[in-house]
């Protein structure tokens, strides 16, 4: 036989088509590869990761035996890549890299068959390749297995040849491409070993990450197989438990080994209502709560949330619970609950003492003014009778009188001012200053005072009568605090803010010193150099108003003289 020996079939026409013409004699040229199937094949090839690594001993015998199944002196196992054809491993000679153009093997090596010649020397396809021509080698007799990968991808060939001419029987091919299909399964299995190595790292990784995570949190994180035995207990579990996980103990003995109590502290958890047992048996468990005693410190008190565990397939896999530590948040709130509850108590008695104080208040102002008035009514029948030296006893007892009986009802109208019910509505504030100027207008004339409100006031929320007390109250004092020497002049204005509504009332008066600003509103505060009279309690009261109302008030000065008072009734 002194041909090439033609394949039984050719390859299909998307992965092969035939090389360039040539003028003179028609000299067979290799198969051009198809772009997109090249590119498919280096990827194939690149994914065994054999190209440059050292061949095994396995990969060694079998081109060993290859070459003695052919009888001859050499052969080879070549891989192709995009340049250059590699000897992984050779018997017979010392291999080496070349370029692709110069291969033999890739000549034909793309069409899957097994290629074979008696006489390289004087075949057309190979008889000008410088491994015939003795430039390299002095090929004749040519055998090429090629190796061919399941998807139909050929990654080189396992070659056999000799510098003689010679033949191959049937029998000797059959073992050569049985041996080339070794190769591709020691390749296979190398690249699977090499997948199981990097997933094996991967793993390794990630279970390093889980590990590291589980054991860095804060939270208790417990799991269980589907039988209910132990499998995860991080850090914080074993903290709060006070021991490891034991993965032998029966799930109906938990609650014992690890201390597991309802929240009063005292009754042992069922099995049934143990969390993680209940997320074993229902699916799902949601802030449930138990108590942890610590055998070497105190309790914890935490909820637990959790889950079955369902693997892809809806086998079931077991449950897993993360718990968190609340012991901080409960003894925070029972400590709220009970200074609630203390409130309610404290708020109870105050609004009994305020009743107390008002009853007592409208007490005592019935019963001693009462006689006041009594006593009133006969010092002026005494006046009409007492001699010019008794009558300045007699007027010196009706100043006394008054003074009491003012006293009287200041204490009352402080009284009511912090214990009356505030009934906010919406009030017109100039119709208020219209009733204020009304019960005022003695005293205006009086004192030849003016009041005014240079803008229409607003509707504003508040209680009504508090708020006329409150305006009466500021409206009096700036009356009754007027300077020496000029008329008092009052004014009443209002502003708006995001949150409140700003009263003040302006006047032109003695002024407050700063020092004392703040303690006028104080009970019985009497200003030193005060030119009037007084109580020191209706700043007081017009405080408590304030106060019941969730505004504040405050004291400045009037920059062209006097006080300036500022008050906020909140919407």
């Amino acid at each position: 036989m002194d041909h090439l020996v033609v394949p039984d079939h050719l390859v299909e026409p998307d992965a092969l088509v035939p090389g360039p013409l040539v003028p003179g004699p028609l000299v067979p040229g290799p198969l051009v590869p198809n772009p997109d199937r090249e590119l498919l094949r280096l990827a194939a090839l690149h994914e065994y990761h054999v190209l440059d690594a050292p061949a095994d001993d396995e990969l060694e015998a079998v081109v060993r035996v290859a070459a003695s199944v052919a009888a001859v002196p050499t052969a080879t196992l070549n891989l192709i890549d995009e340049n250059r054809q590699c000897q992984l491993t050779t018997v017979g000679f010392e291999g080496g890299d070349s370029a692709r153009t110069d291969s033999m093997c890739a000549v034909r090596f793309e069409a899957g068959d097994f290629m074979y010649t008696p006489d390289a020397s004087k075949d057309p396809y190979y008889r000008a390749n410088p491994w015939v021509t003795g430039v390299l080698a002095d090929v004749r007799l040519y055998g090429s297995a090629p190796l061919v990968t399941p998807d139909g991808y050929a990654l080189g060939s396992l070659c056999v040849f000799h510098n003689e001419p010679g033949t191959l029987d049937d029998f000797q091919i059959a073992r050569l491409k049985d041996l080339a299909a070794v190769i591709l399964a020691l390749f296979e299995r190398r690249r699977q070993a090499r997948l199981n190595r990097e997933l094996a790292l991967i793993a390794e990784a990630r279970q390093r990450w889980t590990d590291t995570l589980l054991e860095t949190i804060d939270v208790a994180v417990v799991a269980a197989d589907q039988s209910g035995r132990l499998t995860v207990f991080n850090r914080a579990a074993r903290e709060w438990h006070g021991i490891d996980a034991d993965p032998t103990l029966e799930p109906q003995d938990f609650s014992d080994r690890y201390q597991l109590y309802a929240t009063d502290g005292v009754t042992l958890l069922p099995p049934t209502q143990i969390p993680l047992l209940r997320a074993l048996r229902d699916g799902t468990v949601e802030n449930a709560e138990m108590i942890i005693k610590r055998p070497a410190a105190g309790p914890v008190h935490v909820t637990v949330s959790g889950r079955a565990l369902i693997s892809g397939d809806g086998t079931p896999m077991g449950a897993v619970v993360a718990m968190t530590d609340v012991t901080t948040d409960r003894a925070q709130q029972r400590a709220i609950e009970a200074a609630r509850r203390e409130l309610a108590a404290a708020n109870e008695d105050l609004r009994r003492s305020n009743a107390d104080l008002t009853n007592f208040a409208g007490a005592v102002s019935h019963d001693l003014v009462s006689p006041l008035s009594a006593v009133h009514a006969h010092l002026e029948l005494l006046e009409e009778t007492a001699t010019a030296d008794t009558q300045r006893w007699v007027a010196a007892c009706q100043r006394a009188v008054t003074r009491m009986r003012d006293l009287i009802g200041s204490l009352l109208q402080y009284a009511q001012a912090g214990s009356a019910p505030v009934h906010r509505v919406p009030a017109d504030l100039g119709d208020i200053v219209d009733q204020v100027l009304a019960d005022l207008q003695a005293l205006v004339e009086e004192s030849s005072a003016t009041v005014e409100a240079p803008k229409p006031l607003p509707v504003v929320a508040c209680d009504p009568i508090l708020a006329r007390q409150l305006l009466q109250n500021l409206i009096a004092n700036s009356i009754k605090y007027r300077h020496p020497d000029r008329p008092a002049h009052v004014t009443v204005t209002a502003t708006r803010s995001p949150e409140a509504w700003q009263i003040a009332v302006t006047d032109n008066g003695v002024g407050i010193p700063p020092a004392q600003r703040d303690r006028v509103f104080e009970m019985f505060t009497r200003l030193d150099d005060a030119p009037a009279g007084g109580h020191g309690i209706g700043l007081s009261s017009c405080l408590r108003i304030v106060d019941r109302h969730g505004g504040t008030i405050r004291v400045e000065e009037n920059p062209t003289g006097g006080t300036r008072v500022l008050f906020t009734l909140p919407d």
